[in-house]
């Protein structure tokens, strides 16, 4: 219990508690992420990404060896080593193409005896948002290793489900520990003893914490407060340290807890010692003038592995291109001086953007410079096309994501993609609205060479259609949405009309967001389309359209063009719904944009 092993920037490493000296244990062509060391200490068992499936990896510290234990091209994820050293449990997609728990044996390197303990499903309840198949994920052993304890949202209408758990004896009967949705985060872990377990929820509160709970159900207690995430804990083999990744600072950092004293500790690596020699390289990013400029920058090696300075906040793309990339685009945010360390055999390509209206800039090297420079040029526009401010009308400054965003952040975000105004639609995850303490209402004030964040609200009634609520000049609207089916606000009252007349009395401005996707319109309207939209703005009650959004591009343009062609004139609006704490999002802020005139001064109510 002297050691850790954990993932950092896609490898894994090993580094003794009270030391500063970490040892990196992988480089592979993938990402390593979810170690867990095996009870005699001699290998580890972990998930390594390859950009086309997530393969479970076996790690022999001896001799460094990696060895594949599935090739299945499906997503292996969470393997846990039962107390015997001999059998594991994971979680895989292979045959069903859903979440499932299984387990197997480890017999010289290869998986054997391989068994799906739960079966593939479909819940007679109706889900709102996710799949009616249910899932088994963040399986834990008892110290017997006679159960698994796991998380299921078998018959569950909400969200992630409920902490199970089931006899290796008798798979079919599972036995419901604790009912709490934790947004996909609880990852319980049983005490050595067996007596009790951890796990990570937002009980009553906006931010995740630690709780405790016996093993076999009770009143949960909380063991850690903040208003930051504090998730993913592990018991230490003497059952008194429990360690955990906590975004206090912003950043994920690694901590190790005394359950009995209740002292937390940083586990903070100063001296890294990689496998393979590393130069530091300074990239720096300049416009016409040579001045230094933030930016959006990409890093990547001959592998096409991603790279960036240990501070920085690093974000993948939702999506990817397999014909011409291995990996989702990775980038990090750079405020125009970037120190990072790369591997010192040489080739290196630098990516730098800062949204649309500059060019994007690209340079690959053979040999490693010192300090590698990228000059970002602006498009030349004619005169005629005036001077503009744009800005970004749908972001979520916190959403359930990595990491712990504020409006300095935000603004740095956006200061990196030219982004000159950004509207915070604060809005629920579940049962919880991570960003209300932000929430101010706008005063107009003047704002020089600065950007604007400022505060609004998602309407989150999908039955409706979500709206987005800018320019709240009051208050904000509680409970933040309706028709939410097996809770207290299962009406679908009140309706969006009813919402923008309580907007518009506080001279706020409505909108419906993201608001058609194609399958919704074409080839023939859905059967079940409920959206207000028409209603609403026959009504007058529609301020702007996110014609440019998350959504269908066509359908929702196609839908906007029959109001405009009804007399209806609804101004074009444009937000990406990108949730800017998240590691992996639709993004950046500012991927979709609109543009004001500078026609007079850069406040709230002139945006507005």
């Amino acid at each position: 219990g002297q050691q850790l092993v954990y993932s950092m920037a896609g490898s894994l490493w090993r580094q003794e508690i009270a030391s500063h000296t970490a040892w990196q244990l992988t480089d592979g062509d993938g990402y390593d992420y979810q170690p867990d060391w095996s009870p005699d200490g001699r290998t580890i068992l972990f998930v390594r990404y390859d950009g086309q499936s997530m393969e479970l990896m076996l790690f022999n510290l001896a001799s460094g060896q990696v060895t594949p234990l599935t090739t299945s091209g499906a997503v292996n994820t969470e393997p846990k080593w039962a107390p015997d050293g001999h059998t594991i449990a994971f979680v895989s997609t292979q045959g069903s193409g859903h979440f499932l728990l299984h387990k197997a044996s480890v017999e010289n390197g290869k998986l054997v005896d391989v068994a799906t303990l739960v079966p593939d499903r479909v819940s007679a309840v109706k889900r709102y948002y996710y799949s009616e198949y249910d899932h088994a994920i963040n399986p834990t052993w008892s110290p017997d290793g006679r159960r698994i304890t796991f998380v299921s949202n078998r018959e569950v209408a909400h969200g992630t489900g409920n902490i199970v758990s089931l006899d290796l004896d008798h798979p079919e009967e599972i036995t419901t520990i604790h009912e709490e949705e934790t947004a996909w985060k609880t990852t319980p872990d049983i005490s050595p003893d067996g007596s009790r377990m951890v796990y990570s929820s937002y009980l009553g509160r906006n931010w995740q914490q630690l709780w405790l709970l016996p093993a076999a159900g009770g009143y949960p207690i909380q063991i850690t407060y903040g208003d930051y995430d504090n998730t993913a804990p592990k018991w230490s083999p003497d059952g008194q340290h429990i360690a955990y990744i906590s975004n206090r600072s912003g950043n994920t950092s690694l901590w190790i807890l005394d359950s009995y004293a209740g002292k937390e500790m940083p586990v903070v690596a100063t001296d890294l010692h990689y496998l393979k020699p590393r130069k530091e390289v300074v990239i720096r990013t300049i416009d016409a003038t040579g001045a230094t400029v933030p930016a959006r920058v990409s890093i990547l090696d001959r592998r096409e592995k991603f790279y960036a300075p240990r501070e920085a906040w690093i974000h993948g793309d939702d999506s990817r291109y397999p014909a011409s990339q291995q990996f989702e685009t990775h980038y990090f945010h750079s405020t125009g001086t970037a120190q990072v360390s790369v591997p010192e055999e040489g080739y290196l390509t630098v990516i730098a953007q800062k949204g649309p209206g500059f060019k994007i800039t690209k340079r690959s090297v053979d040999a490693l410079p010192d300090t590698l420079t990228l000059t970002l040029e602006r498009w030349d526009m004619p005169p005629s096309f005036g001077k503009w401010w744009s800005g970004d009308l749908h972001v979520h400054m916190n959403y359930t994501g990595s990491y712990r965003n504020t409006p300095d952040i935000l603004r740095e975000q956006a200061r990196a993609e030219d982004v000159d105004f950004i509207y915070n639609l604060i809005v629920n995850k579940e049962q919880r609205i991570p960003d209300i303490d932000y929430y101010t209402p706008p005063k107009g004030t003047r704002v020089e060479k600065d950007i604007m964040i400022l505060q609004g609200q998602e309407y989150h009634t999908s039955f409706w259609g979500h709206l987005g609520l800018l320019n709240l000049t009051e208050h904000y609207l509680i409970p933040d949405y309706v028709g939410y089916p097996y809770t207290a606000v299962e009406s679908i009252f009140p309706h969006n009309s009813y919402v923008a007349d309580v907007v518009h009395q506080q001279k706020g401005l409505v909108g419906y967001v993201h608001p058609f996707y194609d399958f919704q319109l074409f080839p023939r309207q859905s059967e079940t389309l409920t959206n207000a939209l028409p209603i609403d703005a026959a009504l007058g009650n529609v301020d702007y359209y996110e014609v440019v959004g998350f959504a269908h591009h066509k359908a929702s343009a196609a839908v906007w063009y029959m109001l405009l062609n009804c007399g209806l004139r609804i101004p074009a609006g444009a937000g990406t719904d990108a949730m800017a704490n998240y590691a992996s999002l639709r993004g950046p802020v500012g991927l979709n944009r609109v543009y004001v005139e500078q026609n007079g001064d850069f406040t709230s109510d002139h945006v507005i």
